[in-house]
């Protein structure tokens, strides 16, 4: 059996699958980014794909400690434009 490698939400702070998160990269080339490879370079942090998990991270600047950087508002207008896309679909 293979083993699962698993994530921490900096939001809610919750153990999960790490295919089931978004991955946001502080890389050195393109600044802050999503990472939907899960692959790229840099220092990473990890966020449910909810809009409830979405808004903790901006209140409490979660994201911006753990990538030591301050995150860029058009990459939360992303992130929360990507979310609703995809409880609409589901």
């Amino acid at each position: 059996m293979k083993k699962i490698p698993m994530r921490m939400c900096v939001a809610c702070r919750q153990m999960q699958p790490k295919k089931t998160l978004v991955r946001i990269v502080n890389t050195t080339e393109d600044g802050v980014i999503i990472d939907h490879t899960g692959k790229r370079n840099g220092r990473g942090a990890y966020l449910c794909h909810n809009v409830e998990c979405l808004n903790r991270a901006i209140k409490t600047k979660a994201l911006d400690r753990a990538l030591e950087k301050p995150v860029p508002v058009s990459l939360f207008d992303e992130l929360r434009e990507e979310f609703s896309n995809e409880s609409e679909a589901r």
